[in-house]
């Protein structure tokens, strides 16, 4: 390690800091390093990561802890460090144009840049003798043939700026469910019938698929999607991908039968499968499921909570240098750890093996590979018994893993994320009727609306040592908005709809644009890059758009406001001709059609006496619902509708039937 820190030793950012001592010359994204690259003439040398990426940390260690490679980064560039968790806009650039380069992108990302900004060379991990050998060509190219340089670059640039244009839909908007069947059809084949998920690996979690896919089932229905979807959230959950002592999934398996994790866990994935587990166990009554968001849940309560209510970003898949070895068991120190007495009976539970179930490491990732039937019969006892030898199993091995050395936590907390985590709680607190989860949600909102807005008005992004200080993106006003509307539906308090509806214009105010229905993924009062793009796709996150159109339509039904329906049903159309060709990559919009085709059905609860009949509701599987009510409002739809009586409307289109009193008569309205 360098003696002498470098100017990264100031950055808020965990994953900045882990290169706070590399011989490197790295400076932050920023005004300073910017303009040292202008003033020198210097190409500039973007590399972006994250705390919990594998592979940023290998190149770290072979090319960036290395003075012979410091020597030639520090001699002809700028070096930048990002974190493309606090800056995705900038990570966003340089990975298209490094997709446009090489036809693909990843994680380490790494641009050379012209002194402007503008890439002229991409990839993502090098081998060392690689990169030494590309930085000297690219350093002697810039020195002897400069305008070679120069034209590529405006190529490329003008391909960033050009890449993903969304064509405003002309005519008169019509949605069907022929649409939605020629959207499913093709992708139906691509299930995995046996082990779940889809046929490749790695195998992501993709929650947003899955709570469409089980949507769609429902309210179509139909049997093979519905099949699909049970057995990729049963595969998932007994796999080794879900922690099976501490509650948490990791970011993906890199096999096909969610066997071996990257064992990394991310605040984003775990609210989203928290969510998707609660609608599911909604829907099927599976009880295993609860078990799965009860644990993950508290996983996020013990490991990722701040002190201010705000939940961290992520744990890193390494501990001592070695992927997942706080994770992982051996068969002596498992025995040891559950006892005698019911080691073998657990061993078999957990597939832990003499000879280690991962066998490229020859240690046991714990995982399910049997039901509780086959346990049961095999061993001769009862369900409660079953239960009681495993609970106390898990919290033996979790005591013991605790003294082990901890995998890095990056302990910035994103608003973004924090907003999933914030919907997922208040969704869940209803369906489980679990007043902590809604507390706890509503603290972490209350403090971003407190401490996370700036003086004009708009929300910063991240927050670390008592500061923010980077301005918010689309993402965090879109899941901010929509954990805000999730907040209003479990209490009826409108100030999370005054603060929805405050951020929804902030956000048609600074990140319109004005050429076609989407929005920027940068405000226009912010940084100026060398692009300004649309995030459309959606990924393992669902993209920005689509939340903010969900936002619109909902908002635009609450408030009676036909400007906001007219804007959410035109970003649908836009989208539309894109996602027949690859339903999966665009789920989010995929609800939003559902939506459209089947109706949302607002129910407005009135009366003294009502969280008797909506815990009732709650009950209930109603994907397509949203719900109001109080004994007092200033929203449209409750007009001339509020009264002591305990009354319940279902509405659709601008229409409301006659009030019922009780849920039984509601849900024929509703069916």
């Amino acid at each position: 390690m360098h003696k002498e820190p470098n100017s990264l030793i100031n950055a808020s950012s965990p994953y900045l800091l882990q290169h706070a001592y590399n011989p490197v010359q790295w400076y932050e994204w920023g005004p300073a390093a910017l303009a040292k690259a202008q003033a020198e003439n210097k190409l500039i040398l973007v590399s972006i990561g994250y705390s919990a990426c594998h592979w940023c940390h290998v190149m770290e260690h072979e090319s960036f802890e290395s003075h012979e490679v410091a020597e030639v980064m520090n001699q002809h560039f700028v070096c930048i460090k990002v974190d493309r968790e606090e800056r995705p806009d900038i990570d966003q650039i340089y990975m298209l144009a490094v997709q446009l380069m090489n036809g693909n992108g990843g994680w380490p990302l790494n641009a050379i840049c012209l002194p402007d900004q503008r890439p002229i060379y991409g990839g993502t991990y090098f081998r060392k003798p690689d990169w030494i050998n590309i930085l000297l060509n690219l350093a002697a190219l810039w020195k002897d043939e400069p305008q070679k340089a120069t034209n590529y670059a405006q190529r490329l640039t003008d391909g960033i700026q050009q890449a993903e244009q969304i064509i405003p839909f002309q005519g008169k908007i019509d949605f069907s469910p022929t649409q939605l069947a020629e959207i499913i059809e093709p992708w139906k084949r691509h299930f995995d019938i046996t082990e779940g998920g889809y046929n490749r690996a790695p195998k992501f979690p993709l929650p947003n698929n899955w709570s469409f896919l089980l949507r769609y089932a429902f309210l179509t229905p139909d049997e093979a999607v519905f099949t699909a979807v049970c057995t990729t959230l049963e595969a998932m959950a007994m796999g080794g991908i879900y922690d099976q002592i501490g509650g948490g999934f990791a970011r993906y398996s890199v096999d096909d039968k969610w066997h071996v994790p990257h064992f990394e866990k991310m605040l984003y994935d775990n609210a989203q499968l928290i969510g998707l587990y609660a609608e599911a166990y909604q829907c099927l009554k599976f009880q295993p499921f609860v078990q799965v968001i009860v644990d993950t849940i508290d996983w996020a309560f013990r490991e990722m909570s701040a002190p201010n209510g705000l939940f961290y970003s992520a744990l890193d898949a390494d501990s001592e240098g070695v992927e997942g070895k706080f994770y992982v068991w051996d068969k002596t120190q498992f025995d040891e750890v559950v006892g005698e007495e019911d080691a073998v009976l657990l061993a078999e539970y957990f597939n832990v093996t003499e000879a280690g179930n991962w066998a490229e490491e020859e240690t046991n990732i714990l995982r399910r590979t049997l039901s509780d039937e086959v346990i049961l019969a095999k061993y001769g006892i009862d369900e409660a018994t079953l239960c009681d030898k495993v609970a106390l199993a898990k919290a033996k091995l979790l005591d013991e893993r605790s003294k082990r050395v901890r995998p890095g936590l990056d302990d910035k907390c994103l608003v973004a994320w924090n907003a999933m985590m914030i919907k997922a709680l208040a969704d869940t607190s209803q369906i489980l009727d679990h007043e902590l989860y809604y507390e706890r949600a509503k603290q972490a909102a209350t403090f971003i609306l407190s401490d996370m807005v700036a003086p004009g008005g708009g929300l910063y992004r991240n927050y670390k040592n008592g500061k923010a200080s980077i301005s918010g993106f689309l993402d965090d006003y879109a899941f901010m908005i929509e954990a805000l509307i999730a907040l209003y539906e479990a209490d009826f308090n409108e100030k999370w709809l005054v603060e929805a509806k405050i951020l929804t214009d902030y956000v048609l105010a600074n990140f319109a644009d004005p050429t076609n229905d989407m929005f920027f993924y940068t405000a226009g009062n912010g940084e100026e890059l060398i692009a300004r793009k649309h995030e459309v796709m959606d990924n393992v996150i669902a993209s920005s758009n689509s939340v903010m159109a969900q936002n619109l339509q909902k908002l635009g039904l609450l408030y009676d406001d036909e400007a906001y329906n007219q804007k959410a049903s035109a970003m649908l159309a836009a989208v539309l001709p894109r996602i027949k060709a690859y339903g999966s990559a665009y789920s989010n919009w995929c609800i939003q059609l559902l939506n459209e085709v089947h109706g949302l059905n607002e129910i407005a609860l009135t009366g003294m006496t009502i969280e008797a009949v909506k815990k009732e509701l709650n009950a209930q599987y109603i994907p397509n619902k949203m719900m109001l009510g109080g004994a007092k409002s200033s929203l449209p739809l409750l007009a001339g509708k509020l009264s002591e009586e305990t009354k319940i409307y279902v509405c659709r289109n601008k229409t409301c039937q006659l009030p019922v009193a009780t849920v039984e008569e509601a849900l024929k309205l509703i069916n």
